[in-house]
């Protein structure tokens, strides 16, 4: 799910409220309770806050000649000067007894929502570190203190396990909020995936469905016209010859019209407890001469729980997966399918099943990996790919609570990955 340029906006608005906090929280705490030694470094940090913000929402502005940034640099860059500023708050304001360290934790949950690959954990990591840095120098007296003062006493400084403890707790806060953000975050992104993806799917099968019934209407009457024109030259062995080529024409493309209304028509799932290895023997039964003489196929079927699924519709995935497979080993190779229990390896679906579909073919570029699944695309058009098939098994599979993962390497080959729910036995049986 990208990310929309105005998503930073709203981290803006806060930024006013933060900074105006600052402020009120520093006079209150000086001249009010009397609490902080000294208000002008967080007058500064404050006047510093406004400063930065205003240039933020002058480059967001869709007029701005600097709104050439990324969204995710743009948030990037937020969460890199609030962090800096945040600390610089707590630092001035004893950093160690402050109880709003805390508020870094919002920091990394924004980080999480926002920025992709490692760049959450390299900006948690690196929190960490200046926090670490802060506590260790402090408790040594290697740079100035801004204690708070209770009751006309100031608080003292932390004692080396005490400085330890609170590093470790932080830090540790730190990760956690991090790596809960960004596993919700990913799972948010491959449902949205699967929704876009589905309603693909959907039009497009509204689209074919309505091809189909235009194409079988004529093809009917084709078909009766050349039948009487088969009755009318039966005497002429060649003529004879060239009706029976091209009825045969006309049965193939009144085949593929209904598979393709088949393929259109919504059908209902029977989600119910299912033998994964007994699904995968059928469909090495269903391949039959498809596999050829210069294809080793290789089986690793290990004893793993029964799935919640479709038995016909886990076949007809693993059968377009094998297909796929084939397809990617012109000068042979080996074909692996192999079923295995995840157990608790998996954060997603745990206790889950997993089917793997391995060949040793050419492999997909990097680049194609995110296309595979979107409808129409393909790289064997020249041999009849539609482009419709893993996209279709991805929809199927997601019907049944699983998902696809695949994993390839160029001249090496490619792993499909189907991962299903173990069945339970308070599962019951949809309607």
């Amino acid at each position: 799910m990208k990310l929309p340029p105005s998503g930073a906006i709203w981290l803006i608005r806060i930024r006013w409220i933060a900074a105006a906090t600052v402020f009120v929280a520093t006079t209150l705490g000086y001249f009010a309770l009397g609490v902080l030694q000294t208000p002008y470094p967080l007058y500064a940090v404050g006047v510093g806050m406004l400063l930065y913000n205003a240039v933020l929402a002058f480059i967001v502005r869709e007029e701005s000649p600097l709104r050439g940034f990324r969204p995710e640099d743009s948030f990037f860059i937020q969460i890199v000067l609030d962090l800096a500023a945040l600390t610089l708050v707590l630092y001035f304001s004893d950093f160690c007894h402050n109880p709003f360290v805390i508020y870094y934790i919002f920091h990394m949950i924004i980080a999480g929502m926002y920025l992709r690959g490692a760049r959450p954990y390299i900006v948690a990591g690196a929190t960490a570190l200046v926090i670490g840095a802060i506590i260790f120098f402090e408790s040594l007296n290697l740079i100035p203190r801004f204690p708070l003062r209770f009751g006309g006493q100031e608080l003292p400084p932390l004692h080396n396990l005490e400085a330890l403890a609170l590093f470790c707790a932080v830090a540790t806060s730190l990760g956690m909020a991090t790596y809960f953000t960004t596993s919700i975050r990913r799972y948010v992104d491959r449902a949205h995936a699967e929704l876009r993806q589905k309603e693909k799917m959907l039009g497009i099968g509204q689209l074919v469905a309505g091809i189909a019934h235009q194409i079988a209407n004529p093809l009917d009457g084709v078909q009766n016209c050349l039948r009487r024109i088969s009755e009318a030259v039966k005497n002429d062995p060649r003529l004879t010859e060239y009706v029976n080529m091209m009825a045969e024409a006309l049965e193939r493309i009144e085949r593929t019209a209904k598979r393709v209304q088949a393929f259109a028509q919504p059908r209902g799932l029977v989600l119910e407890k299912t033998d994964v290895n007994a699904a995968v023997e059928g469909t090495l039964a269903m391949l039959g001469t498809r596999i050829g003489q210069n294809i080793r196929v290789e089986k690793d079927l290990r004893p793993v729980p029964p799935v919640l699924g479709d038995k016909y519709t886990i076949q007809e995935v693993v059968f377009n997966l094998c297909t796929n497979a084939l397809a990617a080993m012109p000068n042979g190779g080996t074909l692996t399918l192999r079923t295995r229990a995840l157990g608790t390896q998996d954060d997603d679906q745990m206790n889950s099943v997993a089917i793997e579909v391995i060949d040793t073919g050419v492999g997909i570029p990097r680049a194609n990996l995110e296309k595979i699944f979107e409808p129409f695309f393909t790289t064997r058009a020249d041999s009849g790919g539609t482009g419709l098939g893993l996209g279709l098994c991805r929809m199927l599979i997601s019907e049944m609570g699983g998902r696809i993962e695949v994993r390839s390497t160029l001249g090496q080959g490619t792993t499909f990955t189907v991962i299903l729910n173990a069945y339970r036995d308070r599962d019951k049986k949809p309607t």
